[in-house]
């Protein structure tokens, strides 16, 4: 099984770079259309993705709690294992404003995509002034309709590894004044961080009840950690049974882009 599964993610490395690199020049002159049609791009890459994603490496797609998510604005805090999370999660929510790191706008003719779909960044290096900024940028995307999607741990977190909730979450909710979906999931089971060997099986998405807005903020922390690391934890212990392939997670300790993170926010 070995052989294939290194097979399947050097077919997928080639495919997807090479498809993810010619969209992405070949849809550069929609950058100047309006934001509908820079959507529709990003979602026909994202759709081409998800089938190179299913069809090479084998990995599926499960959904939960759909009924969870609220009519109106919503602040979905989503744990992030895999660098799958931005681009399934993008699919699955395509007018999700981000809040993503600022230096990831300065990635030549991508970072122009990220902009322009009004994604929300964070300077790391500005504390107390940078949650206010994001805060407020979040209150606009929330004015037009759209929902704002942030990871509170605001890194990738291997499966079983423990990471702070940074406050940059709570910074949002509290001036937002709109309901909080956590978002659990798997996806480093079968796509883990900085590895190159992807796991078939099924990436599984849970939306767990909302919290709803006026709690105190660090009632509002707990409340959050606690649903969604119980809720991980559940989903990885599914995968493992049911896909025995899999390895077992190797969390890493914390690296130094979390840590620095945690201390400046």
């Amino acid at each position: 099984m070995m052989s294939a599964i290194v097979l399947r993610a050097v077919v997928f490395a080639i495919a997807f770079y090479g498809v993810s690199a010619a969209l992405t020049v070949l849809f550069a002159p929609g950058l100047l259309m309006p934001y509908r049609v820079v959507l529709f791009l990003k979602q026909t890459w994202l759709h081409t993705v998800r089938w190179l994603v299913r069809r090479v490496l084998g990995i599926g797609l499960e959904i939960r709690g759909r009924g969870n998510l609220p009519d109106g604005p919503v602040i979905l805090a989503a744990k992030h294992q895999s660098a799958w999370d931005t681009m399934g999660l993008s699919l699955l929510h395509p007018e999700a404003a981000f809040v993503l790191k600022r230096e990831l706008m300065w990635i030549p003719l991508w970072g122009w995509y990220v902009k322009r779909m009004g994604m929300i960044p964070i300077d790391r290096a500005h504390g107390v002034a940078a949650l206010r900024n994001i805060a407020a940028i979040a209150r606009e995307r929330v004015a037009e309709g759209r929902p704002v999607l942030i990871f509170p741990q605001g890194t990738r977190t291997a499966p079983g590894a423990k990471r702070p909730y940074l406050p940059g979450v709570a910074a949002i909710y509290t001036a937002l004044g709109v309901p909080v979906v956590p978002v659990a999931l798997n996806s480093g089971m079968f796509w883990p961080r900085r590895r190159f060997l992807k796991w078939p099986g099924t990436i599984t998405v849970e939306y767990l009840e909302p919290i709803a807005p006026g709690l105190e903020r660090r009632k509002f922390m707990r409340v959050l950690e606690a649903r969604l690391e119980g809720a991980t934890e559940r989903l990885e212990a599914e995968a493992a049974e049911r896909f025995p392939w899999l390895p077992a997670p190797s969390p890493a300790a914390p690296d130094r882009e979390s840590a620095g993170a945690a201390a400046k926010t």
